[in-house]
């Protein structure tokens, strides 16, 4: 017979661990309150694009869906040329995104595990990089390329965006911490040359982060004015360049304007709604990882 102070036997770690955690009601609503705050600019947009200018001119404004809405994304469609501006888009923000991730791991994994010659310094010269307004760059940037013959073409601007300083400091930033450099001497003593490494061993160690990096990139991509505007034309566009092509007349169509934001949109939509789990477990993984 147990004796009657014997404690009791502990509940086994992996029940325990395995629970779901629940919020209480102050937690729900919380998040009901900022999700309804985030999706409402979207609604809007939607609802003024269903509407006429009369109507969105009124006040109070709509807060409900018109019958004007493929109307006013088919205008858009065909005004602005969007169906171009989509496919220009994303050629310029897969390309942008697949070369920052590759060459922002690659170089982060130089300053955060290789040895040469003034890395810090370098290191420096990059994140000093970030401070400088990318409005002095713009006049010999536009040289350049006129000089090279590459007004209105998608090169002028895949080309300047394709290596990141933010990309390469977040990528050294990791790897730094989540990269063991035992891992690094073992395949080295394995045999595996630098391509190898990186292959096997960086890669994948890095594959949280490049997610994360990759997913900041498309979306910086994307909604890219600023230098777009001064390199592109409405002949050859992206989705930006293409909306303010909406913008004309002596009274701009509002409602129009704001089916081609939509349009503009529900790609990065798509992309979140297709490929949101698949990231969402990358920034988990390396959350348990780290």
């Amino acid at each position: 017979m147990a004796h009657p102070t014997a404690r009791r036997p502990a509940r086994p770690v992996a029940r325990r661990a395995g629970r779901h955690l629940h919020g209480g009601w102050i937690t729900y609503t919380v998040l009901t309150v900022f999700t309804v705050g985030s999706l409402f600019p979207l609604v809007w947009t939607a609802i003024a694009a269903s509407r006429d200018n009369e109507r969105l001119a009124e006040t109070p404004p709509p807060f409900w869906f018109g019958q004007n809405l493929f109307t006013n994304l088919w205008t858009a469609w065909f005004d602005a040329n969007m169906g171009l501006a989509l496919f220009n888009t994303v050629v310029v923000a897969g390309s942008v995104t697949v070369a920052t991730v590759l060459f922002g791991t690659l170089a982060g994994f130089a300053f955060a595990k290789l040895r040469f010659r003034a890395k810090n310094l370098l290191m420096l010269l990059v994140i000093g990089t970030m401070m400088v307004p990318p409005q002095l760059s713009v006049v010999p940037l536009y040289m350049a390329i006129a000089e090279l013959e590459w007004t209105n073409q998608l090169q002028a601007v895949i080309l300047p965006m394709m290596v990141s300083a933010f990309g390469v400091f977040f990528m050294r930033q990791y790897l730094v911490s989540a990269l063991p450099t035992e891992l690094i001497e073992a395949a080295r003593v394995d045999g595996a040359h630098s391509l190898r490494v990186v292959w096997h061993v960086v890669f994948p160690v890095a594959r949280p982060a490049m997610a994360v990096l990759g997913m900041l990139t498309f979306v910086l991509a994307w909604n890219e004015f600023f230098w777009p505007i001064i390199a592109l034309t409405q002949e050859n566009p992206t989705v930006q360049v293409a909306l303010t092509g909406l913008d004309r007349g002596y009274i701009p169509d509002q409602s129009v304007i704001m089916a081609g934001s939509l349009l503009g949109t529900l790609p990065l939509l798509l992309v979140f709604a297709l490929f949101g789990r698949q990231i969402v477990g990358g920034i988990m993984q390396g959350a348990v990882k780290g």
